[in-house]
């Protein structure tokens, strides 16, 4: 029984496009095949979501971003 199943799909995913491409590309190369590979999966993936960073109720726009959000 597998309980954590998105991260199995994650993870499967993950080693999967590190196979077919090997090492030594840019992260945008594996960042867009991983999204390719999790949406077949069935996971919905978004791709580099701003994050605000809140300090004492005020809200920042710092350029943090995620990477990839997949769920």
């Amino acid at each position: 029984m597998d309980l954590y199943p998105e991260l199995s799909k994650a993870i499967g995913g993950a080693i999967e496009v590190h196979r077919a491409l090997g090492p030594g590309l840019l992260e945008s190369v594996y960042e867009g095949c991983l999204c390719y590979e999790l949406g077949q999966r069935g996971l919905a993936v978004v791709r580099q979501l701003e994050l605000p960073v809140r300090y004492k109720g005020v809200r920042s726009d710092c350029g943090f971003r995620i990477d990839m959000l997949a769920g």
